[in-house]
C-alpha cells in the first residue's frame, strides 16, 4: 500500500491524492494556533493534474492523503492533429497522446522532436514537463531601429514558430533562434 501524507507535511509541488484524483501543491501556508487546544490548520493552493482546474483547501493538519501512482517517462514530442498531441517514450517506443485540454497553452512550447517528461497517472498520461527552456526559431519581428534605446524601450515583440509571442531584445532578428523559460514564458537568450 502507498504510503500517506499528513497535511502538516505537504510542501510546495508535492503530489499528492485527494478524492480520488492527483493534485500537485502550489502554495501552502501553516497557520499555527495562538490559543490553547487551538488545531494547527494548513492552508494549500493546489492543481488537479487531471483537469488542471486550481483549488485553495483548508485541513487540519494530522489529516491523511495517498501518494498518487505517478511516474515520469521520457518522450519526444511527434506531431499534433485532431486526435490531440502525440509523443514516443523513449524507452518502450510506444505512442503517448495527450489531449488539447491536457496540453493546454504548453502546446506553445512544443516543437518536432523536443525531448520533455511525460507525466502517468495510473500508466494513463496526463501532462508534459518541460526543461528549463527550449529553443524556438523567430518567423516575425520588427527591425530594431537605431536610436529605440534612448525612449528605454530596449525590447521587441516576436513572433515565434510555435505562435508563442515574446519580447525580445533589439537585435534578434527573423531566422534566429532563441532559448524560451519554459516556465515564465520569457526571452531567455539566444540559442
Amino acid at each position: 500500500m502507498a504510503s500517506l501524507i499528513e497535511a502538516i507535511d505537504i510542501k510546495r509541488k508535492t503530489f499528492f491524492e485527494f478524492e480520488g484524483a492527483p493534485y500537485v501543491c502550489l502554495e501552502v501556508e501553516v497557520s499555527k494556533p495562538t490559543a490553547r487546544g487551538g488545531q494547527t490548520l494548513v492552508r494549500v493552493k493546489m492543481r488537479n493534474l487531471l483537469t488542471r482546474a486550481v483549488f485553495d483547501k483548508t485541513w487540519k493538519a494530522g489529516e491523511r492523503f495517498g501518494e498518487p501512482d505517478l511516474d515520469m517517462v521520457e518522450a519526444t514530442f511527434l506531431y499534433s492533429d485532431g486526435d490531440g498531441y502525440h509523443l514516443m517514450d523513449q524507452e518502450s517506443f510506444e505512442t503517448l497522446t495527450l489531449s488539447a485540454d491536457m496540453v493546454g497553452d504548453d502546446a506553445e512550447l512544443l516543437v518536432d522532436n523536443l525531448l520533455v517528461q511525460v507525466q502517468k497517472y495510473n500508466g494513463r498520461p496526463i501532462r508534459i514537463a518541460f526543461p528549463p527552456h527550449v529553443e524556438l526559431t523567430v518567423v516575425s519581428t520588427e527591425p530594431g531601429v537605431k536610436g529605440d534605446t534612448a525612449s528605454g524601450g530596449v525590447t521587441k515583440a516576436a513572433t515565434l514558430e510555435t505562435g508563442l509571442e515574446v519580447r525580445v531584445p533589439l537585435f534578434i532578428k527573423e531566422g534566429e533562434k532563441v532559448k524560451v523559460h519554459t516556465e515564465t514564458r520569457e526571452f531567455a537568450g539566444r540559442a
